[in-house]
């Protein structure tokens, strides 16, 4: 044996040191650095963990050590996040993942993603699902985005909506929710219609106060140039020249669903998300959300966005989460 594994050994580790590399990646402007390698140097942490690199910074460059292929991935994500950031993005672990997730992939390539502009900050899908989905909420009037949590679903919806305020393209955005979560009734909660509303609407206020300036959304809650519209309120309504979301859809009803979706007017775009593994109606009771994608897939001015665990972008483990409880179905 020892005679058969030497030699094979040493073949075996000179094609492994053939198959090394040392990239070394310069960026111009040290003042994005600190961005562009995370907290401790967090996001080169990941691109040695996710492709078993070695990755060191020094001054302006960072050198890669590693596989060939390893470290041409790992600048090419290098690069294109120094490419955001100049543009005035901020960068996370999520973005480094989501390109991580997708560099390489033929059919669907992370160069070109969709992005969207607000006054705050610059939002680049990071995925190819993701940018599918801003082309669609460029493209149409109505745009249901289903799929489990952590795809950015709701989040890309209403920094869109933010985008369109801004631009002048609508007079006002109106956040729409079901209240069914835990049983509970917005009757039995304590305060006015808008302090009731409020915890089941937290996910859209924290999404507002990431792309838009705190004063701006405050004033126009204010003014109802943001309105907070409950679902069961928005009967006999019409919506012009607005951006409507209604979130956690997959707790409407049928009628509800209906109801909801007659309400967009002239000049306005509605955008419908939710999830279906997460249904919270009682037993017997089919959600409208699954009805409506069913019914108007294929018509036109529609589209409907199918995100998966693929394309959860929040962080690695809610994937694997969304993979389990999907595979003990």
């Amino acid at each position: 044996m020892t005679g058969v594994r030497g030699p094979a050994a040493t073949g075996l580790g000179k094609q492994l040191r053939a198959a090394q590399a040392r990239v070394v990646v310069p960026f111009e402007d040290n003042r994005h650095l600190n961005r562009l390698l995370g907290e401790y140097d967090g996001h080169l942490a990941l691109l040695e963990e996710r492709l078993g690199i070695e990755a060191q910074a020094h001054g302006n460059v960072v050198t890669l050590t590693g596989p060939t292929a390893a470290c041409e991935t790992a600048r090419d994500v290098l690069e294109k996040l120094y490419a955001r950031i100049r543009q005035g993005e901020d960068i996370g672990p999520g973005d480094v993942d989501g390109l991580l997730r997708h560099v390489g992939d033929d059919a669907a390539p992370v160069d070109g993603l969709a992005q969207i502009r607000t006054r705050r900050r610059v939002v680049t899908a990071r995925s190819p699902m993701q940018s599918a989905y801003v082309q669609a909420l460029q493209h149409v009037d109505l745009v249901f985005g289903v799929g489990p949590a952590g795809t950015g679903k709701t989040y890309l919806a209403v920094a869109y909506a933010a985008q369109c305020l801004e631009r002048g393209q609508v007079d006002r955005i109106v956040l729409s929710r079901p209240a069914v979560e835990a049983g509970e009734r917005l009757g039995f909660l304590p305060g006015d219609m808008r302090e009731k509303v409020d915890p089941y609407l937290r996910p859209l206020y924290d999404a507002l106060y990431d792309v838009l300036p705190q004063a701006k959304v405050e004033r126009d809650l204010d003014t109802g140039v943001i309105e907070i519209a409950p679902l069961a309120f928005m009967r006999g309504r019409t919506l012009a020249h607005s951006f409507v979301i209604l979130d956690e859809a997959q707790n409407t009803t049928s009628m509800q669903m209906k109801m909801f979706l007659t309400r967009i007017g002239e000049g306005s775009k509605m955008v419908v998300t939710g999830d279906p593994s997460q249904i919270d109606l009682p037993p017997g009771q089919r959600s409208g959300l699954e009805e409506a994608v069913g019914l108007l897939t294929g018509v036109r001015g529609i589209e409907a966005i199918r995100f998966t665990s693929a394309d959860v972008v929040r962080r690695d483990l809610v994937a694997r989460i969304v993979d389990a409880y999907d595979n003990a179905g």
